[in-house]
């Protein structure tokens, strides 16, 4: 696992993704069946990738997928199965000692499942005694608020606003979702500065763009295909410049595996032209480097031969707040930006003038800014950033915050949130007939609390994994025993399974890939991806069982089961598609002609109010926000650590046990170093470490035997992967504003392991 010289180390992509994607279908049981299903991805008439969210092209070719989009796919399309013979096998208490891997590779789940106390198995049961004892148990709760209502980023446009619609019609905005663990933080910024809580360029403006800043992101492993937009800017002559602690392969070299040229040996397309190897946290500190660096300039009349250094025209116009801004930039001192960013003054001139030479600039991050304390202040200063020169409503520029699963924005749309729109709820009570709850829900972090006081009872799941993807383990996992009842919507066997409350059910449904036919005939779903485009899904495979119910029917089920007097016609809803689609384009903005629109190839663009200089903010203008740089104050032997994915990850499906591009192979209780930190401890690699970590309470938390990687990180930070360190995070350790988990930014001292 020692590093490999520059030249020696392969690009990302490349033959090693060709034979990863055939490793996939072989180890699935489906090298022809997969091999088909895979031509239908990201197609006008097939099915959306359930992965990222990173937009499809004009579908100029018959593949449209990459190496880890493979693997989501061949996961779902897998020959394996979950059959109640396996869980008649296997105890739960068995169970919860097992890898997330060996979990989720057991293959498809394909009966309803319920828990049984006195066997310690799941048991088969049928839908309607699952739905009935659900039902009850919903009806029997003193106040619809000891329910809570999870939802994962997977989740259909059409399943999400059915799902929302009923919990509202129960009578509680408890509607906790991913966005809260990861771009909570990018909506809240964005949503304060400009108006808009979503992404304000298109796929389009890749193409147009004479700079990318990327910030807190690694798309060869989280969104490959982001990394063909990048390779077509740099071979074009966009700069790229890349703030990250650790030096990603994905954001280094590039090779296409669908051009020849690129799989030649040393074939590639160098990606980034500037890498700036920040301190983890650093984010805020830099970027106010880069703007008091241009203030200075603008000040002097110019940088160089450069006279235009901030578009004047565009503060007056259509922004609030400049003042402040370049009073606090010129009063911040230059030792404090170097000392809490990591990089020298020279190096951020260095990006300020990239910045400055560029006529159109996108800002693009994920959650390496979003999950650290600070997130919120630190998205904004990169509104701040291209407010300056005003890159924002005009072709190839703008803010580009790239979202995780393949819905996560689409669910927010539809109305997954705990804090809902007044004028939302005034649509949704006129459209149905019914008085949705006025008071804002609970988040992910305080249905979390909830549970563990026992104020909230039951926890339903629409997929996702809560129990694996949550922080402070140990608690989220007692608080969720402590329930009255959990249930989990989900394709495959995973950790939440296996942390359950007294009663537990496991609804498993259809998936992406898979035919989805109803009353009405065939059906298609709709997703909407991290660029606000809308588009259709229709999936081609026969169900992995004849047991599997669709999301919709699922929640069109279980409100029957639950609303004793309802006036909503749901199964109507589950039957045709259409019926829903209707509903949405009466309530949503954005949506007229919803069934009419999604039948055009490619979908539909929601378009963006920032983007067409349209400021929906309190002021009426773009805001300029001033933040102070936050000061570090850990002692000089605690290092920061951050989360991370390995390669063979998507979220907390754990594919494998290899992370080529960091040169890991079979295992992942690793911890990432520099040599120097691992000098001044007296540590080697190889050597097991247990991790620890001590939150504002003297509360010590820890997670044992990682084996010490060496590794191009800047001194006294630190990575490892996920959920294996999510323990370390405490539940009330979150952004500020966004309540995001700050799972970027932990604080741990390193002890040997026992052996």
């Amino acid at each position: 696992m020692s590093q490999k010289s520059e030249k020696s180390k392969p690009a990302a992509g490349g033959w090693g993704s060709v034979k990863a994607t055939a490793e996939q279908l072989v180890q699935q049981g489906i090298p022809a069946k997969g091999a088909a299903t895979l031509l239908n991805a990201n197609q006008p008439e097939g099915f959306d990738c359930p992965g990222c969210a990173w937009p499809d092209p004009k579908h100029t070719s018959s593949f449209e997928f990459c190496e880890n989009g493979v693997k989501a796919v061949a996961w779902e399309a897998t020959s394996r199965r979950v059959t109640p013979e396996f869980f008649a096998k296997h105890t739960v208490s068995e169970l919860r000692q097992k890898t997330d891997h060996f979990l989720e590779s057991q293959g498809r789940l394909t009966h309803p499942m319920r828990y049984n106390p006195e066997t310690d198995h799941y048991e088969p049961v049928t839908w309607d005694r699952l739905f009935d004892e659900i039902g009850a148990a919903l009806r029997a709760l003193g106040t619809p608020d000891q329910a809570a209502f999870y939802t994962s980023g997977r989740t259909s446009n059409e399943a999400a606003f059915l799902y929302q619609l009923f919990v509202r019609a129960f009578g509680t905005n408890n509607l906790p979702d991913c966005s809260n663990m990861c771009h909570e933080s990018s909506g809240l910024a964005l949503k304060e500065t400009l108006g808009t809580g979503k992404g304000t360029v298109t796929l389009d403006d890749f193409d147009e763009a004479d700079a990318i800043f990327i910030f807190g992101q690694n798309p060869g492993t989280n969104h490959p295909r982001m990394l063909t937009s990048l390779r077509k800017a740099a071979k074009r002559g966009a700069r790229i410049v890349t703030f990250n602690p650790i030096r990603e392969r994905g954001l280094e070299k590039f090779a296409n595996p669908k051009d020849p040229r690129d799989m030649m040996p040393g074939g590639g397309t160098t990606i980034s032209s500037h890498y700036f190897q920040l301190r983890i946290g650093g984010d805020l500190a830099a970027l106010k480097g880069l703007m008091k660096a241009m203030i200075e300039w603008d000040d002097a009349g110019g940088h160089g031969a450069n006279a235009y250094i901030l578009d004047h025209d565009f503060i007056r116009d259509h922004t609030d707040g400049f003042a402040a801004l370049a009073y606090d930039l010129r009063n911040t001192d230059w030792a404090q930006i170097e000392r809490a960013s990591g990089l020298s003054e020279e190096q951020l001139r260095e990006a300020a003038s990239v910045y400055c030479d560029a006529s159109r600039v996108i800002c693009t991050w994920a959650m390496g800014l979003t999950q650290h304390t600070h997130a919120v202040a630190t998205i904004q200063q990169i509104t701040n950033l291209l407010l300056l020169r005003g890159n924002m409503g005009k072709p190839g520029a703008g803010a580009c915050p790239v979202r995780g699963h393949s819905n996560v924005q689409g669910d927010r749309t539809m109305g997954i949130t705990e804090k809902p729109d007044q004028e939302f709820l005034n649509r949704l009570a006129q459209n149905f007939d019914l008085m949705p709850p006025r008071t804002e829900g609970l988040d992910t972090v305080g249905t979390i609390e909830a549970m563990a006081r026992g104020d909230v009872k039951i926890f339903f799941a629409m997929g996702g994994n809560f129990a694996a993807a949550t922080p402070d383990t140990a608690y989220t996992e007692e608080a969720l025993s402590k329930c009255r009842l959990t249930a989990h919507v989900s394709t495959k066997l995973n950790r939440s399974h296996l942390v359950h409350g007294e009663k537990a059910y496991i609804l498993p449904c259809l998936g992406r890939t898979e035919l989805d036919v109803q009353a009405a005939g065939a059906q298609a779903v709709t997703v909407e991806d991290s660029m606000s485009m809308v588009h259709a899904s229709s999936g081609s495979n026969p169900p992995a069982s004849e047991h599997l119910l669709s999301e919709p029917m699922i929640v069109a089920r279980l409100a029957l089961a639950s609303l004793e007097k309802s006036t909503i016609d749901w199964l109507d809803f589950a039957n045709n598609y259409d019926r829903i689609r209707d509903r949405i384009a009466d309530t949503i903005e954005g949506f007229a002609a919803f069934n009419q629109r999604i039948r055009e190839p490619g979908g539909f663009y929601l378009g963006n109010s920032a983007g067409a200089r349209e400021w929906k903010t309190a002021t009426g203008k773009a805001n300029f926000v001033t933040a102070p740089i936050p000061e570090s104050r850990l002692s000089q032997d605690t290092l920061t650590l951050m989360t991370v994915r390995a390669h063979d990850q998507y979220n907390t499906t754990v594919y494998g046990l290899n992370d080529r591009y960091r040169g890991v192979f079979g295992q992942r209780r690793v911890i990432f170093l520099n040599k120097k930190d691992m000098t001044a401890r007296g540590l080697s690699e190889g050597q097991w470490v247990d991790l620890h970590s001590t939150d504002q309470k003297g509360q010590t938390r820890q997670a044992k035997r990682f084996k010490i990687v060496p590794y191009d990180i800047p001194e006294g930070c630190a990575a490892a992967y996920f959920p294996e360190t999510n323990g370390l995070v405490p539940v009330d350790s979150y952004a500020i504003g966004s309540r995001t988990p700050t799972s970027k930014n932990i604080p741990v001292t390193l002890l040997l392991s026992e052996t």
